[in-house]
C-alpha cells in the first residue's frame, strides 16, 4: 500500500479532486483540481510546485565513487565540475538502456544520484572490490521541483542562495526558512526551472515558504497530469512508456540502445571502459534500425474523419500513454508512445519509435486513430525534438 511523501500533510489539503496514483511507493496526486488546466498554466506562465520525493536518490563517496560512476554511465564524468548536473544513462552488458537519471557532482568524490527504478543492488554490483560506498537515501531526501518563468524571481526572494547566478544544469547550496537545501537548475518541464533537495524532516518547512511567497508570483501545486504535457513539449522520456528498461522487457525489441532514444550525444566512446561500451561502438558504427522523433499530428485530417461519422472531436486534455501504430501506407513502421494535445503550441504532438529510414524531419506518416471502435489513420508529420524549446531554459535570469 502507498504512504505519504514527506509534502503528504500539505499535498492532501490541496488535492481537491483526490486524484491520486502511485509512484515507487508513494501517493502521488495526478492532479490538484477537478482539471489540470491551471496547473500547466503555472509551468508554462508562471510557476508550480511539483512534489518529485518519489524519485529514487543515491549518495555515492568513496575514494572509487568517481570510478564506479564512470563505469556505470555512457557519458564521462570526468569532464564533469563539481557543482554541475549531468543527465546521464546507463546499459547492460548489450548496450542497451537499464535507466536514465541525474548525477551531481557534490564534491571531488561525492555524487548524488537519481533514478526512476531501483538502482542500489546494480550500482553495488559493479563497486564490488572498489573503495566506495552507495547510500541509499531516497527515504532521508525530499524533493520539490519548482518550474516557470517565475521560479527564479521566486527562489530570489524566499532563498539564502546565489540563484542569478546559477547557470543551467548547476547546483547551488543555500538555505530557506532556515533549512540547508541545495538547488540545482534542472526539471522535467523544458521551461525555466529549479528542483530543490531538501532533508526529509524539514520538507513542509521549505514547502510553506515557498508556497507563502509563491501567492505573489501566481504559485500553483501541480500534479503528474500537467507535468507529463509538459515534459512531451519538451521531448522528454518517461521509462516503461517511451522506453521500457531492458531489465524489464521481455523480448529482444523492447530493448533500446541510446541510439534509438536520441540518448547519442551522452555515449562518449572515448572515455575508459564502461558498460556496454563495446556494443555501442558497434551500434554507431553500424547504426541502429529505430529512431525516437516527434510527430505533429494534422488536426485538420482529424477533423474530416470525425466529421464521415457526424462527430466533432475534441482535443485529448490528457496525455496518452497508450502507443498507437505507426504507418507508411499500409506498412507498420513503429509506434507514437505518448501523445497529448499541447494548450501551447494548439497542436497534437507524440514521441514515436519508427524505423531509422522514416525518421528525417518532414517526413509524412500515418497515425492510428480510432473512431467509433473503427481504426482510421491520420497524416503525422516527423518533427525535430523538442517541440517547445523557450530560451528562458537557459538564458541567465532575470
Amino acid at each position: 500500500m502507498p504512504i505519504g511523501t514527506a509534502f503528504h500533510e500539505r499535498t492532501f489539503a490541496l488535492c481537491h479532486s483526490l486524484n491520486y496514483r502511485e509512484w515507487s511507493g508513494y501517493y502521488t496526486v495526478s492532479v490538484y483540481e477537478v482539471h489540470h488546466e491551471h496547473e500547466y498554466n503555472a509551468i508554462r506562465n508562471a510557476c508550480a510546485l511539483i512534489d518529485i520525493s518519489p524519485l529514487y536518490k543515491y549518495l555515492v563517496t568513496g575514494k572509487d565513487a568517481t570510478k564506479l560512476v564512470n563505469r556505470v554511465i555512457t557519458r564521462d564524468i570526468n569532464k564533469v565540475a563539481v557543482g554541475q548536473v549531468i543527465y546521464a544513462n546507463w546499459c547492460d552488458e548489450d548496450g542497451k538502456v537499464i535507466d536514465d537519471g541525474t548525477i551531481t557532482r557534490l564534491e571531488e568524490n561525492k555524487y548524488r544520484w537519481t533514478a526512476a527504478d531501483p538502482s542500489l543492488r546494480w550500482f553495488s554490483q559493479n563497486g564490488l572490490n572498489m573503495d566506495v560506498k552507495i547510500e541509499d537515501i531516497s527515504e532521508q531526501t525530499a524533493a520539490l521541483a519548482l518550474q516557470g518563468p517565475a521560479s527564479a524571481r521566486l527562489l530570489k526572494t524566499v532563498a539564502e542562495a546565489d540563484i542569478t547566478n546559477l547557470k543551467y544544469f548547476r547546483k547551488t547550496s543555500g538555505k530557506i526558512a532556515g533549512v540547508p537545501v541545495d538547488i540545482s537548475r534542472t526539471g522535467y518541464t523544458g521551461d525555466l526551472g529549479y528542483e530543490v533537495w531538501i532533508p526529509w524532516n524539514d520538507a513542509v518547512t521549505v514547502w510553506d515558504a515557498l508556497m507563502d511567497k509563491g501567492k505573489q508570483f501566481d504559485i500553483h501545486a501541480a500534479g503528474m497530469l500537467a507535468l507529463d504535457v509538459a515534459r512531451v513539449e519538451a521531448g522528454l522520456l518517461l521509462i516503461e512508456v517511451d522506453y521500457i528498461s531492458s531489465k524489464k522487457a521481455l523480448i529482444p525489441s523492447q530493448k533500446y540502445s541510446p541510439y534509438e532514444l536520441g540518448f547519442g550525444k551522452m555515449v562518449h566512446l572515448d572515455k575508459e571502459n564502461f558498460i556496454g561500451k563495446r556494443a555501442l561502438a558497434r551500434d554507431r558504427k553500424q547504426g541502429v534500425a529505430r529512431q525516437l522523433v516527434g510527430l505533429e499530428v494534422d488536426w485538420v485530417e482529424v477533423e474530416e474523419q470525425f466529421d464521415k461519422f457526424g462527430l466533432s472531436p475534441a482535443a485529448p486534455s490528457q496525455a496518452s500513454r497508450v502507443a498507437v501504430p505507426v504507418y507508411v501506407g499500409d506498412k507498420h513502421v513503429g509506434k507514437a508512445t505518448t501523445t497529448a494535445f499541447s494548450p501551447l503550441l494548439k497542436k497534437l504532438i507524440a514521441l514515436a519509435s519508427i524505423g531509422a529510414e522514416y525518421s528525417k524531419p518532414g517526413t509524412k506518416l500515418q497515425m492510428e486513430l480510432t473512431i467509433e471502435a473503427q481504426r482510421m489513420k491520420t497524416t503525422a508529420t516527423v518533427v525535430p525534438l523538442p517541440f517547445f524549446n523557450p530560451k528562458r531554459k537557459t538564458a541567465v535570469p532575470v
